[in-house]
């Protein structure tokens, strides 16, 4: 029951980064005075890999673990990659989209 919650805020964190990701160069199209702030992909990350360590720790099937830590690697290097160089990189679309994909099938696979 535990990890069904943790789906649940996973697949919202995941969804909210990704409409995040993409919508966010295009509101920057307009002169609004807003500026990229790598800190908000982090606090993604950070939520992304508190949930994913907590649901990986319960399930058994290996290449949904697989699925679920690739994804937040992904993510992990664009992240990393933009506090360096500070370019936003795509690496981090790929990466929540496989993460709320992992999150479904894991939330398709309870024992409801």
């Amino acid at each position: 029951m535990k990890t069904k919650i943790f789906d649940y805020i996973g697949i919202s964190a995941a969804v909210l980064c990704l409409i995040h990701c993409i919508l966010f160069p295009l509101i920057m199209i307009i002169p609004l005075g807003i500026s990229h702030n790598p800190f908000i992909d982090l606090a993604f990350l950070i939520i992304g890999t508190i949930m994913v360590f907590r649901i990986t720790k319960k399930i058994d099937t290996t290449w949904l673990k697989v699925l679920f830590w690739s994804s937040i690697a992904l993510i992990a290097i664009s992240v990393g990659l933009d506090f360096i160089f500070h370019v936003h990189f795509e690496l981090i679309y790929p990466g929540a989209a496989g993460l709320i994909i992992a999150h479904l099938i894991n939330f398709k696979n309870h024992k409801h």
